[in-house]
This record gives structure tokens, C-alpha cells and sequence, in this order.
């Protein structure tokens, strides 16, 4: 939903997608990756291959229960045509970014591993960016990976933590925001009248994730997780924040990937000192991202930016 959203946005210009383990394999996220793309009619989009496991532990698996087999709701598409380019992830960022200083926002969806590894490679990297904004964490409230880790920073919490304190600015996405905005089952059941293939391909991969969230969660919809980074990207006024320095616990405990602000002054021995301030959204108009998010899956394919 993220990647329609914001290959249907004219305000952005989409540079790449780089791919992630996470809520599945490497190679299943690279192949869907590819599969969107052709769905869009976006083949010039460039697509790298990222890490297959995060920086410090073993890859914990696919979330098949969540997002099926595929890793598309079980919609069993057929192969994508289209192949990832020869650069890997990590490579791919740091080029990209370094040839157009101050100009690339990245947008992770998923663990930060690929973007962590870049920040290592390339020192200069972070200030040559425009910023981050993210999905992932919960600063203020529960986890949904664990009580008090959200699941892409539990993918990869040592990545995290090194993105995190990156020396640029960064918007986190998390949960106390992005479970604020629900998108009813009958809004997904509309996508079925609209004219273009982005809209139809998200109806049919949702009707998994809308059980999913049925029996989790007792919707009768879905949490709009990683499409409201395309929404802050395109309306920042929508939303409430606040701003503290965040780590994020790389522990082997009950805690492991809780993203910790530093809502209080701390002192120069602390753990937080010298990071930058986070914007953390807190609060958001959902009925205006909802809105803002469905005009734009539901417009014509001839709309979309190159």
C-alpha cells in the first residue's frame, strides 16, 4: 500500500526500492518488490536487494500467519519479468544518496539493517541526507512484536539502534500513530470499483491482513502501519509530535527492541546524550491521511509521478 501510495503521488519522485527480510524471506520481499513495480507500470523504478539477516542474530522468519505464504495474502501472482540491479542495498543507498547530497529522504518499512549497514560504510552518508522517515517503534505504548518491542525494530534492534542515532533528521512512524488510523473493511472493499490495477492488487492482498486483524486484533479493518510515512511525507500538518533523543534496547531480555525516548532531561553520562532529537508523531487526523491515502490508490495509473 506504502509503495502505490507513493508511486501515485506526484509531490515524490521514487528513486528505488531497496528489500529487506522481515515479513518474509529477502528473496520473497525482492520478488514482490519486482511484482508491484510491473502492477504499477513502473519498470524504470530501479529495485536492490538488501540483507538477508539482521546485524547481530539469526533471521526469526517469515510472519506467514500475518501476511501469508507469498507474503502477499496468498494471491499466488505469477513471476515478476523484471530482476533487482547488481548493487546490493547498502551500495545502492550510499550511491544514490552521495550523488544527490541533501536531496533523498529514505523511507524504511521494515528492520533497518540495510540503512544501518550504509551508515557504517559511508560516514559522511548521514549528513548528506535529507532525512529519515520511518516506520517502526512505539515510544509511548505497546509493542505488537512483543509487549514492548514493535516488530520491525525487533527484526533488528542493533540496526535500529545505530539509525536511530544518526546525524540527521528522522521521523518516526510508530505505533502510538500508525494503529490510531483504521481503514474500515468496507473502504478496502471499495478499492473493487476503482479503475486502475494498484487499487485491485491491494483489495485482494488485504482480505488476508483483514483476518489477520479480525482475530488478533477484533477489527473489521486494518491498522495503517507503513503507508502513514507517505502520509507525514505529504501532509506533516496532520499530525502531533514531540521530539527526545531515542535508543533502543539491544538487550537479550523481555525488552529487547523497545525504542526508548528520553522524554526528560538527561545528564551527559546518559545513553542518550549527544543523540539528536527524534520527531516522534504521536497523534494524528486518521480521517484525513484515511482520505488523503484512498484518493490517491483509487486515481487513474496516468497520475502517478516518474
Amino acid at each position: 500500500m506504502a509503495i502505490f501510495y507513493a508511486l501515485a503521488s506526484p509531490e515524490l519522485t521514487v528513486v528505488g526500492l531497496t528489500t529487506i527480510f522481515g515479513n518474509h524471506t529477502v528473496e520473497v520481499c525482492t520478488t514482490n518488490a519486482l511484482r508491484l513495480l510491473e502492477i504499477a507500470e513502473r519498470s524504470d523504478v530501479p529495485v536492490a536487494r538488501g540483507a538477508a539477516r539482521p546485524l547481530a542474530a539469526p533471521y526469526a522468519g517469515p510472519a506467514e500467519h500475518v501476511h501469508g505464504r507469498d507474503g502477499q495474502g496468498n494471491t499466488s501472482l505469477p513471476p515478476p519479468t523484471l530482476a533487482p540491479t547488481g548493487a546490493d542495498a547498502s551500495r545502492f543507498i550510499i550511491d544514490t544518496v552521495m550523488t544527490a547530497p541533501g536531496e533523498i529522504t529514505l523511507v524504511p518499512l521494515g528492520p533497518l539493517t540495510n540503512i544501518a549497514i550504509a551508515l557504517i560504510t559511508e560516514p559522511a552518508l548521514a549528513r548528506n541526507l535529507a532525512g529519515i522517515v520511518l516506520m517502526g517503534g512505539a515510544a509511548f505504548v505497546s509493542g505488537n512484536a512483543s509487549p514492548a518491542a514493535e516488530a520491525n525494530i525487533l527484526n533488528d534492534p542493533e540496526a535500529a539502534d545505530i539509525v536511530f542515532g544518526a546525524d540527521c533528521p528522522l521521523v518516526m512512524c510508530g505505533l502510538d500513530v500508525t494503529e490510531q488510523i483504521v481503514l474500515p473493511r468496507t473502504a478496502l472493499d471499495s478499492l473493487t470499483s476503482a479503475t486502475n490495477a494498484r487499487a485491485h492488487h491491494v483489495r485482494a492482498i488485504t482480505a488476508f491482513y483483514v483476518d489477520f486483524h479480525r482475530e488478533q486484533n477484533g477489527l473489521d479493518g486494518i491498522y495503517v502501519h507503513d503507508s502513514t510515512t507517505i502520509s507525514y511525507l505529504l501532509a506533516p500538518q496532520l499530525f502531533t509530535t514531540v521530539h527526545h533523543p531515542i535508543r533502543v534496547d539491544c538487550g537479550h531480555s523481555f525488552a529487547r527492541g523497545r525504542t526508548v525516548a528520553a522524554a526528560r532531561p538527561s545528564g551527559d553520562e546518559s545513553a542518550w546524550s549527544g543523540r539528536r532529537d527524534v520527531t516522534i508523531c504521536t497523534d494524528v487526523d486518521a480521517a484525513a491521511v484515511i482520505e488523503l491515502e484512498m484518493g490517491r490508490l483509487t486515481a487513474p495509473s496516468s497520475t502517478a509521478t516518474r
